[in-house]
């Protein structure tokens, strides 16, 4: 981690003195990191890197007017340029009716970051890195079969946000995160196939084996070689874990505080509604242990919570800022999220659907015919209708069992319908910022052939 030259006072000082320029109020983001990274193909070493930086976000308030200026230089003279600027750019702003920082009485209050375990203790030192990196390409590339490498990645790094206002809020909090991925081919000219594997966690010692990644990655690009097309119908689709995600994602679009404001999402009319089957949780938990996008409060200072958004199946909540909150005349549910160059806006955390209570090869055993999806590609989501469709690829089922690899498939359907045909299995993990366990949703459109 750099050292830094902006204290948490030299920050407030900062605010003081956009007060004393003429801004009504203030807040100012710091961010710094430190980051390291390798990446080797066919043995090579092609990346060793290391980065350090800061970057520091000052917003002005004046009335409903407001402008934000970054800069990575922290000196006394730069710190005035950037007051001078930020004020004078909010006097020749519109005016935001919406826009302003949190109320006292909406900021967290008290928080314990040490119990979250948002950051590993030392570095992952670059040795370790190429260690895990070679480890990873060398599993891969032992399996007969693989053909090339598009090669191994390793990575680590370490962060520190300070966020305060003229609010009276002041505080920071540090995080780490860890990575291992490669990818490799298999088959020649053509019918060349590729996949991955992939890990990440907050520490690193929660990180998997770099050999099991790489032979899972492996085994994966060999079970889709030979891939075949299916003819266009309508059939129950699996997806794997690896983009069940996607699912759970659109929903959070769905219901970002944002669209619900400007009235341009699908389930405008769906808050305390059954949108999900009676048995669906999703949950979204900014205070999961080690958790990767876990903090202890939002990029306003407001108190954040584990949040249940659909709770047996009834949407419960919209995901807000303080501006979206207002708009809808509510409170902000802590969803903040913002960098030092741009303004707040509704994100969630960790978030993830529960998991549910049959296996993913029992979910598979009686369909007849279906899609099992491992991949994605592209994405035409209507936000309005929630009409969708997305190009896939992944297996055929047939009598219960994964048959043969398909791909150059588009599935359609309606995020509405799909919402209230969702299946969980019991295989969730916590892998991504978003997770969800395998999915069956039935009825799902296929365009193939």
């Amino acid at each position: 981690m750099p050292k830094t030259d902006m204290t948490l006072d030299r920050i407030n000082d900062l605010l003081a003195r956009a007060k004393k320029a003429g801004a009504d109020d203030a807040d100012a983001v710091y961010v710094e990191g430190t980051s390291l990274s390798v990446s080797q193909r066919l043995g090579k070493m092609e990346k060793l890197e290391r980065s350090e930086g800061a970057d520091l976000g000052l917003r002005v308030l004046i009335g409903k007017q407001q402008a934000v200026v970054s800069s990575s230089d922290t000196s006394d003279a730069a710190l005035n340029e950037l007051v001078e600027r930020a004020v004078a750019m909010a006097k020749n702003a519109p005016e935001d009716p919406y826009c302003g920082i949190a109320d006292p009485s909406e900021l967290a209050e008290t928080f314990n970051v040490e119990a979250l375990e948002l950051c590993e203790p030392g570095e992952v030192d670059q040795a370790k890195l190429i260690e895990w990196a070679t480890a990873c390409e060398e599993a891969a590339r032992s399996v007969d079969g693989i053909t090339n490498s598009e090669g191994a990645d390793a990575g680590w790094g370490r962060h520190q946000i300070t966020l305060a206002a003229t609010n009276g809020f002041s505080n920071s909090y540090a995080g780490s995160g860890s990575h291992i991925s490669v990818s490799v081919l298999a088959g020649t000219g053509t019918a060349m196939e590729r996949d991955y594997d992939y890990d990440s966690a907050v520490f690193s010692t929660d990180l998997r084996d770099p050999t099991d990644i790489g032979l899972k990655a492996a085994q994966k690009t060999l079970r889709r070689l030979n891939p075949r097309k299916v003819k266009s119908t309508q059939v129950p689709v699996i997806y794997d874990p690896r983009v069940s995600s996607s699912i759970v994602g659109h929903l959070s679009g769905a219901i970002n505080g944002s669209g619900i404001a400007r009235g341009t999402s699908f389930l405008l009319d769906a808050m305390d509604k059954e949108i999900f089957a009676p048995h669906i949780n999703i949950v979204d938990d900014p205070h999961r242990v080690r958790g990767l996008r876990s903090k202890p409060f939002d990029a306003e200072g407001v108190a954040n919570e584990k949040r249940y958004l659909i709770e047996n199946g009834v949407l419960k909540t919209w995901i807000m800022d303080l501006r979206s909150a207002r708009q809808l005349g509510l409170k902000s549910t802590g969803h903040a999220s913002r960098g030092a160059g741009s303004l707040p806006g509704p994100s969630t955390t960790n978030l993830y659907m529960e998991a549910g209570t049959i296996s993913p090869e029992d979910m598979i055993k009686d369909i007849k015919s279906g899609l099992y999806i491992t991949d994605m590609i592209g994405s035409s989501i209507n936000g309005v209708t929630g009409d969708y469709s997305r190009g896939a690829s992944g297996f055929w089922i047939e009598d219960g069992e994964l048959a043969y690899p398909v791909s150059e498939i588009t599935v359609a359907g309606n995020l509405k319908d799909m919402f209230k045909t969702v299946v969980p299995a019991n295989d969730l993990t916590f892998k991504y910022g978003t997770n969800a366990p395998t999915l069956r949703i039935d009825g799902l459109t296929l365009a193939g052939q």
